[in-house]
């Protein structure tokens, strides 16, 4: 199907629909992508997709390691099959490679995530400085659009002298 990304292409009114989780779809909501998929998706690869990412949600779901290892290697072990299109297979691969990480979050449930969010926030702070040079001015305006200071409780924009 040519044209993808036009108001008429079934499963471009339906992307919305596919990143949503199951769980929170209604019944007229999980009709119209059913609808949708049946429409623009002739082969099959998008449904299989769809599938497949919420496997990977279910595995977050899982409280024991071990538990979540095996079923890590189940869905990468079923993606290997040469019957899903090469991306679920590339996913296949991904998920058997990094099995052990994924069991290891299962036990500590530590993400990297609040510490990729303050980088990202630096990094966007030095990029709307355009190349800013002055390290603690710089280091100064990080804390502030991170920490995120509620001015109104504070007496006085100036710290106290100790």
């Amino acid at each position: 199907m040519k044209h993808r990304g036009r108001k008429s292409d079934p499963l471009y009114r339906t992307r919305r629909l596919l990143v949503m989780a199951d769980e929170r779809l209604d019944d007229r909501a999980r009709e119209r992508r059913q609808g949708l998929l049946a429409a623009g998706d002739p082969k099959g690869h998008v449904r299989d997709a769809w599938t497949a990412k919420e496997a990977v949600r279910e595995i977050y779901r899982i409280a024991d390691p071990n538990l979540a290892l095996e079923w890590v290697t189940e869905l990468a072990d079923t993606l290997d099959d040469t019957v899903y299109s090469l991306e679920l297979r590339r996913l296949g691969r991904t998920l058997r490679r990094w099995a052990p990480q994924i069991a290891a979050w299962h036990a500590s449930r530590a993400s990297n995530g609040p510490v990729e969010a303050i980088n990202g926030l630096a990094k966007r702070i030095k990029r709307v400085a355009f190349g800013i040079t002055n390290w603690t001015h710089w280091r100064v305006r990080v804390l502030l659009y991170a920490g995120k200071p509620d001015w109104s409780k504070l007496a006085t924009i100036t710290p106290a002298a100790p």
